[in-house]
């Protein structure tokens, strides 16, 4: 009735499982990180970050504090951020204050968002 039918003693084929570049990483809002943080991913950042963070995308939320330097595809900022950005899509929401520079090569603000810094599109 349970019959085993695979050699459970041969050794695993091939190298490790590829990882995939479709995953997403949420950093709750009671999360503090002090650091580097790395994805190939997406990351919704809630809680604080004191550090520098390179993504596919990344989401700072409503509560979410960024202080450090960004580096993604996409950048979607609803929350804090201090410091800079460097996005090929950057939009700032309503509710969203920012103090950094930014390099972009699109960009939508929102009526409402608070920005203080810098702006340079990418050269294309």
């Amino acid at each position: 009735m349970f019959n085993k039918t695979t050699d459970q003693t041969a050794p695993p084929t091939g190298g490790p499982p590829a990882r995939p570049s479709n995953t997403k990483s949420v950093f709750s809002s009671d999360l503090k990180i002090t650091g580097e943080i790395s994805s190939i991913g997406d990351i919704e950042m809630l809680g604080d970050i004191d550090g520098n963070v390179t993504a596919r995308s990344l989401v700072v939320g409503a509560e979410g504090r960024m202080n450090g330097t960004i580096t993604a595809e996409t950048v979607d900022v609803r929350g804090k951020v201090d410091g800079q950005i460097s996005a090929n899509s950057f939009t700032l929401r309503a509710a969203a204050q920012v103090a950094a520079d930014i390099t972009y090569h699109t960009l939508i603000i929102e009526s409402g968002g608070q920005i203080e810094g810098h702006f340079a599109k990418h050269k294309t």
